[in-house]
């Protein structure tokens, strides 16, 4: 599986995982599928954790409505989530694979005090509940 993210989008998830810091960031990612999936927009959300968001992130159900509804405005689809790993690798964790959805692109960025460290992607596999990492195309 290839995935393309807008240099635009990718900068602007960067800033947001950045000016979260120490806590995990979050938000939606939109786009189409054109044999590959594109990411053309992004659109950060509070981290709705009560608790320490330093290691998990939460979207409220009403944030997800309002996603929807943002595709249909922009005329593009809802594809996926991003979120940050604050001093921690862009890797999927079993909580995130319990949240996951199928069908969506989960973004993950690596983030330290000053800079993000690492990108990836991972998506459900069709035929096992566990996540298949998909190609980054700059």
């Amino acid at each position: 599986m290839r995935i393309q993210i807008k240099k635009n989008v990718m900068t602007g998830i960067f800033d947001h995982a950045l000016a979260d810091f120490p806590n995990e960031c979050c938000g939606f990612l939109y786009g189409s599928e054109k044999g590959n999936r594109i990411i053309e927009r992004y659109e950060p959300v509070s981290n709705g954790k009560a608790g320490d968001q330093r290691r998990r992130f939460s979207i409220n159900p009403e944030d997800y409505i309002r996603a929807e509804r943002q595709a249909t405005e922009w005329n593009t689809q809802l594809v996926g989530i991003y979120h940050s790993h604050p001093l921690h690798p862009a890797i999927a964790s079993e909580h995130d694979l319990a949240q996951a959805m199928p069908w969506f692109s989960y973004v993950i960025v690596s983030v330290y005090p000053e800079e993000v460290k690492e990108i990836r992607s991972f998506r459900l596999d069709d035929f096992q509940p566990a996540f298949a990492e998909e190609f980054i195309n700059h």
